[in-house]
């Protein structure tokens, strides 16, 4: 079976550098599934999670914008800011979460709201990612095998 070969990078590291069955990324204009031979693209990327599917397992990555560019046989994602499920503190996540909650609930006069939804919406990404981590889909037993 084909493969591509994927390079998520961000300015200060690399996370990813391997071989995948297909990428789903937070495109611009939507979700995108990049199989191997998939047309030449560039496209922008928005904040979100996106996945690298390798055989039946998943990994998962936050990622804060920036662009990806495809060819047939690889794909690089150039984020702004991007995370690995493995390396988020889903604890800083949650407080993170219940700081911008609270921030959006008090609304005074100083409160930059769109700054506020902003970070929720951060921190509600890496808290999903987080709870992705170690979820692969080679681990969920077949319930059609039982009956």
């Amino acid at each position: 079976m084909a493969t591509l070969h994927v390079e998520i990078v961000t300015q200060e590291k690399r996370l990813f550098s391997g071989e995948a069955d297909m990428i789903i990324a937070p495109g611009g204009e939507g979700e995108l599934g990049i199989l191997p031979h998939h047309a030449p693209l560039l496209t922008t990327l928005k904040e979100g999670v996106l996945r690298v599917k390798q055989g039946g397992n998943e990994e998962y990555f936050t990622i804060g914008g920036g662009f990806m560019e495809v060819q047939p046989d690889h794909v690089v994602v150039l984020a702004d800011v991007a995370e690995k499920a493995d390396d988020i503190d889903i604890a800083r996540a949650e407080e993170a979460k219940q700081r911008a909650e609270q921030l959006l609930k008090d609304r005074s006069a100083g409160v930059d709201i769109d700054a506020a939804l902003a970070s929720l919406r951060r921190a509600q990404i890496r808290i999903a990612v987080a709870q992705k981590r170690g979820t692969r889909r080679a681990d969920v037993p077949d319930r059609r095998k039982e009956q």
